[in-house]
C-alpha cells in the first residue's frame, strides 16, 4: 500500500501548480485592456475640433455675368449661410464696412450639410466699392463664423485698402444695453430709435482716437446691415471709457431685431430688441374703412336725388292742392267781399227809407247802370 502511494502525491502536486497557473493566466488575459484603435480615434476627434471653416472656389477670377462655384467645409451642420462677392477687402482684416461694401442684391443663401460642407453657385457682380475683392461667407443665425477667399472681378477698378490703426485695440467689459422709450409717433409707424450703450476698454499698446464702429440689425434669419457711427473722444492704453451709439430702425418695423456691435472687422456684442406692433396705424386703417364707405355713400344719395327726374302731375289736378291734415276742422268761412257803395247824388231823389244800395255789375258804372226811373234825355213830347 505504502509502495503504491508513493509516486501518487508528486502527480497531485504537478496538477495542482498547473491549474493555478491556468487560472492567473486566464485572469491576466480578462483583465487586460481591450485593444482598440484609440491614435486614430483621438486623430479624428482633434481634427474636428481644430476644423476651421474654409472656403475654395471654382475660378479665381471672372468677369461680371459670369458664374463661380463655392465650396466650404468645416461649417457647423445645418447652418445658414450667407455668400457674397464684397470690396475692399482681404483675408486678414475682412470686409471693410460690412456688408455696405458687398454686392448684396446678387448674394445667395446656403444651408451646409450634416458634416458641415456645402457647394454653391454664385453670380459674379461688381461690389459698390473698389477692389481688392473677397468671396465673402458668413453664418446668418447662431455662433458668427466667417471665411474669405480672395477673388478677381473682371474690369473693376481696385483701391488701396486705407491704413490701419495703431496698436490700439478694444474690447467690450459690460454688458451692452439699450436705452431709451417710444414715443407716441412710433405708436403711429415712426422709426423705433433707441442708444447703444457699452463700455470698452483699450487692451493695446497705442491710444485709440475717433473709433469708427459699426451697427448692424437684423431681423429675423436676414443677415444684419451695418451702418458706421463714430464716437468723438480718445481712449488711452489699459483705459476704458463708456460709448453711447444712436440705434434706428426702419418707419413700421416690429418683431424681435437684434443689435451687433462691430469693431475692427469683429463682432463685440449682440443685443436682441424687441418691437412692439404699431396699432395706431391699424386703427387709422379700421377708421378709414368705416369712414370712407360712409362718406361715397352719402354722396351718392345727395347725386342721385339731384339727378332723378321729376314725376309730372295729371291734367285734371293741375289746379288742385292737396289740402293739409286737419285744415278742414280749423279753417274758418272767408268773409264775402263787399263791393264798395258810391256816394249819394244829392240832385238824386230819395228812392225810399232804405239805406242798403243794390250792387252792380263789373261792367257798369253807377252812372251808366240802366234804370227804369231814369228820365230820357230827349224833349218833352
Amino acid at each position: 500500500m505504502t509502495g503504491q502511494a508513493g509516486p501518487a502525491a508528486p502527480r497531485s502536486a504537478h496538477h495542482r501548480w498547473a491549474a493555478a497557473l491556468f487560472v492567473a493566466l486566464l485572469a491576466a488575459l480578462l483583465s487586460a485592456p481591450p485593444a482598440l484603435p484609440a491614435p486614430r480615434a483621438e486623430a479624428a476627434v482633434a481634427r474636428a475640433a481644430d476644423a476651421k471653416p474654409g472656403v475654395t472656389l471654382s475660378k479665381q477670377q471672372a468677369g461680371k455675368g459670369g458664374e463661380i462655384t463655392v465650396k466650404g467645409s468645416g461649417w457647423r451642420p445645418k447652418a445658414l449661410l450667407m455668400v457674397l462677392i464684397c470690396g475692399r477687402s482681404t483675408t486678414d482684416r475682412g470686409v471693410i464696412g460690412g456688408t455696405n461694401s458687398c454686392a448684396n442684391a446678387e448674394g445667395r443663401a446656403v444651408t451646409t450639410d450634416a458634416k458641415g460642407a456645402f457647394r454653391k453657385k454664385l453670380p459674379v457682380a461688381e461690389p459698390p466699392v473698389p477692389c481688392p475683392c473677397v468671396v465673402h461667407v458668413a453664418t446668418v443665425t447662431g455662433e458668427q463664423a466667417t471665411a474669405d477667399a480672395v477673388f478677381v472681378v473682371a474690369g473693376h477698378p481696385i483701391a488701396a485698402l486705407p491704413k490701419e490703426t495703431g496698436g490700439g485695440r478694444l474690447a467690450v467689459l459690460a454688458t451692452t444695453r439699450l436705452e431709451g422709450d417710444s414715443g407716441l409717433l412710433t405708436w403711429f409707424g415712426a422709426p423705433p430709435a433707441r442708444k447703444l450703450v457699452f463700455t470698452v476698454g483699450n487692451l493695446g499698446s497705442d491710444p485709440v482716437k475717433d473709433p469708427v464702429f459699426e451697427i448692424g440689425t437684423s431681423h429675423g434669419v436676414f443677415a444684419p446691415q451695418w451702418e458706421e457711427r463714430q464716437w468723438r473722444g480718445t481712449i488711452a492704453s489699459g483705459r476704458k471709457a463708456q460709448i453711447e451709439l444712436p440705434v434706428e430702425l426702419t418707419a413700421g418695423a416690429h418683431g424681435d431685431h437684434q443689435v451687433s456691435l462691430k469693431y475692427g472687422g469683429k463682432v463685440l456684442a449682440e443685443q436682441p430688441w424687441g418691437v412692439g406692433r404699431p396699432w395706431g396705424v391699424t386703427l387709422f386703417w379700421i377708421l378709414l374703412c368705416l369712414v370712407v364707405p360712409a362718406a361715397v355713400f352719402r354722396i351718392g344719395m345727395a347725386v342721385v336725388d339731384k339727378v332723378r327726374p321729376r314725376s309730372s302731375r295729371a291734367p285734371g289736378r293741375a289746379g288742385r292742392r292737396r289740402p293739409r291734415r286737419g285744415a278742414g276742422k280749423s279753417a274758418k268761412t272767408p268773409k264775402p267781399r263787399r263791393t264798395p257803395v258810391p256816394a249819394e247824388d244829392p240832385t238824386a231823389a230819395p228812392t225810399g227809407s232804405s239805406s242798403t244800395t243794390t250792387a252792380t255789375l263789373p261792367w257798369f258804372t253807377p252812372d251808366s247802370a240802366p234804370s227804369e226811373n231814369r228820365p230820357t234825355t230827349k224833349g218833352h213830347s
